[in-house]
């Protein structure tokens, strides 16, 4: 198998201490209806496959050797570090529109706490970690193949700017997995500023437990928003807080061509994170209409319909609120449905401001300025332009002599392209800052590399039929640095060819 190159700690003991985690669990203390006490299961004899380096040094962790057998112990769940308190957390949840009373985590446990060296909070969760009460007749474990396709997606997420889960660690347990066929298991370790989703918030509503969404209301609060706790009405500032922080994500998923593919409640956080990567993929060509997803059969996750789900998403978690936010029932639902409306106006000002920078604009943006900007999305979509490049190789079209040819190529050299380049460069020409300036602005915003959804399955196909995992430690590499040219991995910014196009993904369940 191949592996990265680091050197052994001495016994699994050591190396659970060497991490220097500091535990402070918040959730555990909550009432005992919130969660189910238990361990990760054990697994046969489980392999580390990598750690995320980079993740513990912004962690703050101190151990600098990460390999061997008693970090895959550790990593697995075997050997649980000090201070852990593990739990599987509860919550319910719309999954295609369709309300399920009881999910939770049935296939993940959540070690615990930590604090950073910031002082940050983090949950510490072991996904593939075995069977809890919430698993609902599934084995609790976890195939490879997606546990490689969430620490790549997460991972670049990251590096793309975009609020995310992170993944430290990936373990190969040892043991099979039973899906469409026979796959090998394995443990990927999440951090996340939090796991509460908005249908932890639904598991209390469907009970009538008002006293449950009260302490769970109060706990975000105090862990999420600490800055509306002394508001008028702190309940409803907490439901502004959370669209706003979903505004933010949506539009960000939207201006990198990210679709997420399981927008359910239970995948919608109360952080405004991305979470629990499952059938997701970015855009090659640009068609708004796009679905990945194997079991999205009506494309309700669509691409272009992420905003809007992400609204009906957060009119769930109003509908939860609305037993406590201390109005009588018009006149709360009146409140909550005038908040929900802003949603799609908060959205729209993050999207079209960062459209309009992908673009080089950025100076008192005009009123045609999103018309310009939509003609480029009717243009891309009508000559099925890549999304990703068009917006990279336009970078170094600022200038009117610039050399048009790779970007009016994805237009198929069509005329109306041309026209549009040179309208564009007469709006980009009134900026106030030099059109080098202008570029390199550019660059920092429109990646050259994403995790095309062809190299991913060609790093865990490689991983899966040969334990060679050197395509995904390079995949990562580059996707460490999205902004840069790389000139020596200008492949990996291309799009597949006709044979390499995949057109559905699948999640691990």
């Amino acid at each position: 198998m191949t592996t990265r190159n680091n050197a052994l700690p001495a016994n699994s003991e050591e190396f659970a201490n060497n991490l220097s985690l500091r535990f402070d669990n918040t959730y555990v203390r909550l009432p005992e209806h919130f969660y189910q006490r238990i361990e990760p299961d054990p697994v046969e004899s489980p392999e580390l496959i990598d750690v995320n380096k980079k993740l513990l040094v912004e962690l703050g962790l101190s151990l600098d050797q990460l390999t061997g057998k008693s970090a895959a112990k550790v990593f697995a769940g075997i050997d649980l570090p000090e201070g852990a308190e593990p739990i599987a957390m509860a919550y319910a949840g719309h999954q295609f529109g369709n309300f399920v009373p009881q999910l939770g985590d049935g296939r993940a446990v959540l070690i615990g706490e930590i604090l950073d060296k910031a002082q940050k909070r983090w949950d510490l969760q072991l996904k593939g970690s075995g069977q809890t009460r919430f698993s609902r007749s599934g084995d609790g474990r976890a195939p490879l193949g997606p546990v490689i396709r969430e620490y790549i997606m997460s991972e670049s997420m990251n590096s793309l700017g975009v609020s995310t889960s992170r993944t430290l660690a990936i373990v190969q347990t040892g043991e099979n997995v039973i899906r469409e066929k026979i796959l090998p298991g394995a443990v990927l370790t999440r951090m996340a500023s939090s796991h509460i989703r908005v249908g932890t918030f639904q598991y209390y509503l469907c009970r009538n437990d008002v006293k449950g969404l009260k302490i769970l209301a109060d706990y975000v609060i105090n862990r999420l928003y600490p800055n509306v706790r002394d508001a008028d009405n702190p309940y409803y500032e907490l439901f502004m807080s959370v669209c706003e922080a979903q505004a933010v994500l949506v539009a960000n998923w939207m201006l990198v061509g990210f679709i997420h593919g399981v927008m359910n409640t239970d995948n919608t956080t109360i952080s405004g994170e991305t979470i629990d990567y499952g059938p997701c993929a970015f855009l090659d060509i640009y068609d708004p209409n796009t679905v990945f997803s194997s079991i999205d059969n009506f494309g309700r996750y669509a691409f272009e319909n992420q905003p809007s789900i992400t609204q009906w998403n957060l009119a769930r978690l109003a509908e939860c609120l609305l037993p406590i936010i201390g109005l009588d029932e018009k006149a709360g639902i009146a409140m909550l449905s005038a908040g929900l409306e802003e949603f799609l106006d908060k959205y729209n000002k993050y999207w079209l401001r960062g459209l309009c920078g992908k673009i080089g604009l950025v100076d008192q943006l005009k009123n045609e300025d999103k018309t310009l900007a939509q003609n480029l999305l009717d243009l891309m979509e009508k000559y099925q332009a890549d999304y990703t490049l068009t917006f990279r190789y336009l970078c170094d079209c600022v200038e009117v002599q610039s050399n048009i040819n790779d970007l009016l190529a994805l237009f198929q050299n069509n005329q109306r392209a041309r026209d549009w380049v040179k309208k564009w460069q007469i709006r980009i020409a009134q900026e106030k800052i030099s059109s080098d300036a202008i570029k390199e602005k550019m660059k920092s915003i429109n990646p050259a590399f994403i995790p095309r959804n062809h190299l991913v399955e060609q790093a865990i196909d490689s991983a899966l039929e040969n334990k060679n995992f050197s395509d995904m430690f390079r995949l990562l590499e580059i996707l460490d640095r999205p902004f840069s040219d790389q000139p020596k991995y200008h492949e990996y910014m291309q799009p597949p060819k006709p044979e390499e196009k995949i057109f559905q993904t699948f999640c691990g369940t």
